[in-house]
């Protein structure tokens, strides 16, 4: 580090000069003033490298003592800056409350001049969980009924009967199937169940999936042939006039994203379905439909359906929460307890009539009995732990920790028995029971926690 010596004549008035040695403009050094007493000089041998040594450690302190200050500036500016953030962020929150607390009151005054009660409505009669499907103002309950595997398949028709009018009458609007779904028959099932039991449509949310129905060449996809084709086909199934949402079961690479946009908008206007999403689809394919139908006014997707449990996170964590900020894509996820691994009842092998030992699941199989599925099993039954600490069962467990992500609108269940369904729909009320510290434990045990580009900036 360079620094700059002061020079002696600066300062100096033109009359004051230095002295030379010997000469008449002062005394020599060593010489004696007028009392006799011999004067030393006032610069010694070497005392101008002495000064400049000192001088210039002087100025590197002083440099040093600068920047330390500069730095210790950027540090609590950026301190006060995220302390301020805290602050707004805390502010929005609680003026956010403030005006949910104004609405629902408005909400009470409306009814009771109507002679209406909120404690007449489902929600609050069922304890049920009601969130909007990503930004569309479709309310769904948090927890849905799927029909993959057992409508039509692994359960009887009665049995499906009693899974349905139990999720009903607990609060559960939303039922899915798919066009796939045991060759159709899934729907069949699902539509009979509901033409049976007389249950107004207006409070139902029904959904289905549109890609594979059936071994033709035309009779899959997501051409604008077949999806018109397809719902028309689903719709005759379940003996309904609408779906409340149409899923696109997986990208389609020979069929361009624009017509698959257009026969989705064209379906929705044409009364055929309200909303449309995606399911299995990327980010990038989900981020270019939607570019798509801003480009050509066309309706865009609000939701993908995603696998989502203890074992599979990334993409309902990272992935979906940045596209729902940017384009208000929701998520439904599926499989909460890995399809039955997260139970508990693969402990000991494959147990008969499982989802593992059905035909057609052998690829489950394996994964139940590779080293990862082993793997799998020590961090369940540690996990087992928490599950007698808050007292329920690991399954119970599983599927509220879907729930506490804010970014799941609704967790879809499966189920075959009465009584699995019933205790797994127990999970909402071990919901405030999850604490940050009880999930960070957790997370801790899983070990596969994603991290976002902001988790590293922060």
């Amino acid at each position: 580090m360079s620094s700059v010596v002061q020079n002696p004549y600066i300062g100096r008035t033109p009359t004051t000069r230095m002295p030379k040695p010997g000469g008449s403009g002062g005394a020599p050094p060593g010489s004696r003033d007028s009392s006799g007493i011999c004067r030393s000089s006032s610069i010694s041998s070497g005392s101008g490298v002495s000064g400049v040594k000192i001088l210039s450690l002087s100025s590197m302190s002083d440099s040093m003592h600068s920047g330390l200050s500069c730095f210790l500036s950027e540090r609590a500016l950026e301190q006060e800056e995220r302390q301020q953030r805290s602050h707004h962020l805390a502010e929005f929150q609680r003026l956010k409350e403030v005006r949910a607390a104004a609405q629902l009151k408005n909400l009470e005054d409306f009814l009771r001049m109507n002679h209406v009660s909120l404690r007449d409505s489902t929600s609050y009669s069922t304890g049920m969980i009601y969130r909007n499907l990503g930004k569309s103002g479709l309310r769904v309950s948090c927890l849905g009924l799927g029909t993959w595997v057992t409508f039509g398949g692994q359960i009887t028709n009665e049995v499906a009967e009693e899974l349905m009018t139990l999720a009903y009458e607990k609060g559960i609007n939303l039922f899915d199937t798919a066009e796939v779904y045991s060759a159709g028959k899934a729907e069949v099932v699902l539509g009979s169940i509901i033409k049976k039991k007389g249950w107004r449509r207006s409070s139902l949310v029904i959904t289905t999936k549109i890609f594979w129905g059936g071994k033709a060449e035309m009779e899959r996809g997501l051409s604008r042939k077949h999806i018109i084709e397809g719902l028309r086909a689903s719709l005759e199934r379940l003996q309904l006039e609408y779906i409340d949402v149409i899923f696109a079961n997986r990208p389609d690479p020979n069929t361009p994203i624009e017509e698959t946009v257009r026969a989705m908008t064209h379906v929705i206007n044409h009364g055929m379905a309200m909303y449309w999403g995606t399911s299995r689809w990327t980010s990038m394919e989900i981020m270019e439909a939607y570019s798509v139908a801003r480009q050509f006014n066309q309706i865009p997707p609000i939701c993908e359906q995603a696998e989502y449990h203890m074992f599979q996170r990334e993409k309902v964590e990272v992935q979906l929460p940045e596209l729902y900020h940017k384009i208000g894509i929701g998520a439904m996820t599926w499989s909460p307890l890995a399809c039955g691994i997260i139970s508990g009842k693969y402990n000991n092998g494959i147990p008969p009539c499982s989802r593992a030992s059905l035909k057609g699941y052998q690829w489950m199989k394996d994964k139940v009995l590779s080293e990862e599925g082993h793997r799998q099993q020590v961090k369940l039954k540690e996990l087992q732990a928490f599950a007698e600490r808050l007292g329920c069962t690991l399954s119970q467990l599983a599927i509220a920790w879907c729930l506490r992500n804010d970014g799941v609108n609704s967790v879809l269940l499966g189920a075959s028995t009465v009584d699995q369904l019933t205790e797994n729909m127990r999970a909402i009320q071990v919901l405030p029971k999850l604490s940050l510290s009880l999930v960070s434990e957790m997370d801790g045990i899983l070990g596969n926690k994603p991290y976002s580009k902001k988790d590293f900036r922060s």
